[in-house]
């Protein structure tokens, strides 16, 4: 009886030790998990921040102040029926809030991934014709060309096409020198080296911003987009 009695005393001891043992490996695991936690934390906090790309302004139509302390620049595509939408909704809040007031200044670079070899490059080049000669006139013709888009699945950005909707809309240009320049593709490297940029900085849709030269991918959340603005503003 006596026996049986400490067998019983025995198998209770060592019962109680594994639960203490479970849960001392259990806190020696949560304690482990938290500590890799913390030091990963502490990485990424520690890692130095990217810093803004650079970007080619020279090459690129300004709307408002050049040397506007916030510098947004759009990568886009006149053939891409998103940016149709940005051009049409989010670019004009921009121009009241920011532009106008002199806190941004608006770039547009071609980034033309739908129809490289069509309606994107056309257009894209006619861009960079007309800004070439008259960076207001470029506007006109952003406004225009995204007002009169065409059907993505159909090629519509003809130089005619272009030509015409340049003389229509009275841009103050050489009509002449802009259908040279888009048969001639004088402008062809710019908007080349416009597409390698966007490929070597990771850009994979449009529209796509850039502001002061930190990547934006959000340009549809006005709000997102005037916190980014405002927080670039402060130099941050």
């Amino acid at each position: 009886m006596k026996q049986t009695t400490k067998k019983s005393v025995y198998k209770e001891q060592r019962k109680q030790e594994k639960i203490q043992e479970k849960k001392r490996m259990r806190m020696i695991m949560w304690i482990t998990a938290i500590c890799v936690i913390a030091v990963i934390a502490i990485i990424i906090v520690a890692l130095p921040k990217p810093a803004p790309v650079q970007m080619p302004y020279e090459t690129m139509p300004t709307l408002g102040n050049p040397d506007a302390p916030v510098k947004i620049v759009e990568l886009g595509d006149y053939k891409c029926p998103s940016c149709q939408v940005f051009s049409q909704k989010v670019e004009p809040l921009l121009k009241k809030d920011f532009i106008d007031t002199g806190i941004a200044s608006l770039h547009f670079m071609n980034y033309t991934i739908i129809s490289p070899d069509a309606d994107s490059m056309t257009s894209a080049m006619a861009g960079q014709a007309i800004f070439h000669q008259n960076n207001d006139a470029y506007w006109k013709y952003y406004d225009a060309i995204y007002k009169n888009q065409g059907d993505e699945k159909k090629i519509w950005a003809t130089t005619d096409f272009i030509t015409n909707l340049a003389r229509q809309e009275k841009l103050p240009i050489d009509y002449d020198k802009l259908k040279q320049d888009i048969e001639n593709k004088t402008y062809k490297k710019e908007v080349d080296a416009h597409n390698a940029f966007a490929r070597s900085n990771q850009v994979y849709s449009t529209p796509t911003l850039f502001i002061n030269g930190k990547k934006f991918e959000d340009p549809f959340d006005y709000n997102k987009l005037k916190a980014a603005i405002e927080k670039a503003q402060k130099g941050e």
